[in-house]
């Protein structure tokens, strides 16, 4: 018996089916390439299907499937909210999947969630029964663990860490991603570049010769390590926003471990000991001395373990996280 576990994102659908011990014994992802609405969920479920047939070619029989999704996983109406998906504003997956299923257990959750659940049973976080896995990629993201059950809230939103208000005054820029996003997010990294550079007229640095609308994080971090001021500033200042990020969540959650993952750690993982050190600043005393920060023992695959422990939890009713 096998689990299925299937990690959507904002451009590339990953998938990976494992034994119940967590051993990988298929992975393959593919991008979405503009696909939208209706087209992503039919991508999904046309990859299910594969995946069914693959295994029963070499001998092995799917018992469950787990889904990641980019957003909000609504669970009492299996329908998703993916900003980054058009037409995902209400999107029935659970009912799309479960149409090719073959009768086993479906289960959807966020990639916040799935990214601390698959730390939980095949990385950093094993064992643990409070921690946090900060996201930072495109967008910025929690899930958080507390008392060993994933915290959720009343509509399945807990763990939207983009919209934590870490400065003044309100900008009408934080409407749509929300001001830690904004400022400290892979997208937020080039828009903070790019108003720097809208406002220093006379630098002249490694990013001058570039339009602000091309600007990738990538860029930055390039220029960073190449010693330029321009880069250095923003850097800096993610450092600040993310030690304060930090900071609210230890003092707010005490635990034992804050792992950073997504595209930006990565790159910034050698900036661990300066954010911690700007949390420290700003954190409840006992409490910041306490915690661990890590970066991700499974880079860019912990949705897609996570995911797969979610079949897993699915189908055994294991109960150690519920």
């Amino acid at each position: 018996m096998s689990l299925l576990g299937i990690d959507l994102g904002a451009t590339k659908l990953a998938t990976a089916i494992f034994s119940e011990e967590g051993a990988v014994l298929f992975r393959g992802t593919v991008p979405l390439k503009n696909r939208r609405g209706t087209e992503v969920g039919k991508f999904i479920t046309d990859r299910v299907t594969n995946l069914f047939r693959s295994a029963e070619r070499h001998g092995d029989i799917i018992n469950s499937i787990g889904i990641s999704v980019p957003g909000i996983s609504r669970v009492k109406q299996g329908t998703v909210w993916a900003p980054n998906i058009p037409g995902w504003t209400d999107y029935p997956l659970l009912t799309e999947v479960q149409k090719v299923s073959r009768g086993i257990p479906v289960v959807i959750d966020s990639d916040r969630a799935c990214s601390i659940l698959g730390e939980i049973w095949q990385g950093k976080a094993k064992g643990c029964l409070d921690a946090i896995f900060l996201a930072v990629g495109t967008g910025i993201g929690a899930g958080i663990l507390v008392n060993g059950e994933i915290l959720r809230g009343s509509h399945d939103i807990a763990g939207a860490t983009g919209w934590m208000a870490l400065s003044r005054p309100f900008k009408n820029r934080y409407t749509e991603c929300g001001c830690f996003e904004y400022h400290a997010s892979g997208a937020g990294i080039a828009k903070v570049a790019g108003d720097f550079l809208s406002e220093d007229k006379g630098y002249r640095g490694e990013l001058s010769g570039k339009k602000m609308e091309n600007i990738t994080a990538h860029d930055v971090f390039a220029a960073y390590e190449n010693g330029d001021e321009l880069a250095a500033r923003v850097i800096d200042q993610c450092v600040g926003f993310w030690g304060m990020a930090v900071a609210n969540l230890v003092s707010l959650f005490n635990p034992e471990l804050v792992i950073f993952g997504g595209g930006v750690f990565g790159p910034a993982a050698k900036l661990i000991p300066a954010i911690k050190k700007e949390a420290a600043q700003w954190a409840q005393p006992i409490s910041i001395t306490q915690v661990r920060l890590e970066v991700s023992g499974l880079g860019g695959d912990a949705g897609v373990y996570g995911a797969g422990f979610l079949a897993l939890k699915n189908s055994s009713r294991i109960n150690t996280v519920k």
